[in-house]
């Protein structure tokens, strides 16, 4: 199946773009946003909004199509495969695998200050009626908070014995927070304890696919729950043992 953008009709290849130009607002400036958005390929770029942010900066709005379509059925991407399961399925999961509680630590690593995220998935009361890991039986969850700097997040982790390791991480300027999610996988591995625990990102932009770019077991973006994260987490720590017992 071929497929284009859609704005006014089916397939009509309109598209909105928007970026930032080191210039003041005039009538060049916006015709230099329009001449960027030739050089990309656009057809029939209109530049619909124009709007000083600072001095010496412009921000603009550009509509225009494009005259490609592409072939859908191609796309191939790394999607975690693990069903979702219930807060009660997956007490059940635990306590019927282990005589003990799984060890979850969290945090928002490196300067990222954002706790949103990983309080939603953590917190007792968690978010829009999806119960927190902290609620959950057969899990002891710690949740270290924000810019957790990740030598003392592993620091804890080994002193936790930790099983599942959530990293939350925010988009930040020059991907900052990707080098900061290597540097972590890094650590882990210095210390010898990466194979031995489920290493998982999320964040607003975070994607399975690249998660498992980086060195993590799996990665979860916008729209997961404490349910999605724990029904991945236990069923990959008791693949993981049973490989080790039939090994």
């Amino acid at each position: 199946m071929r497929i284009k953008p859609y704005g006014d009709t089916l397939n009509d290849g309109k598209i909105q773009i928007s970026f930032t130009l080191p210039l003041k607002k005039s009538n060049r400036a916006i015709a230099a946003a329009k001449e960027i958005a030739y050089e990309m390929g656009l057809i029939d770029p209109s530049v619909v909004h124009a709007e000083d942010i600072k001095e010496g900066f412009c921000f603009f709005v550009v509509y225009g199509s494009v005259g490609f379509s592409i072939d859908y059925d191609k796309i191939k991407i790394e999607e975690i495969s693990s069903k979702t399961l219930s807060k009660e399925e997956i007490e059940r999961l635990i306590t019927s695998n282990y005589d003990r509680e799984l060890v979850f630590v969290g945090a928002s690593t490196g300067t990222d200050a954002h706790t949103v995220g990983i309080d939603a998935i953590m917190n007792m009361k968690g978010f829009a009626g999806h119960y927190g890991l902290e609620r959950y039986r057969g899990i002891a969850a710690y949740n270290l908070g924000s810019q957790v700097q990740n030598e003392e997040f592993v620091k804890v982790a080994i002193e936790k014995q930790a099983d599942v390791l959530l990293i939350s991480q925010t988009v930040t300027q020059k991907d900052v927070h990707l080098k900061n999610m290597i540097e972590l996988v890094e650590l882990l591995e210095t210390e010898q304890i990466r194979d031995k625990v489920i290493l998982i990102a999320g964040g607003a932009r975070i994607t399975h696919e690249l998660a498992k770019e980086l060195g993590y077991d799996a990665g979860f973006g916008p729209g997961s729950f404490a349910e999605d994260v724990a029904s991945f987490a236990v069923n990959e720590l008791i693949r993981r043992r049973g490989e080790e017992n039939a090994g």
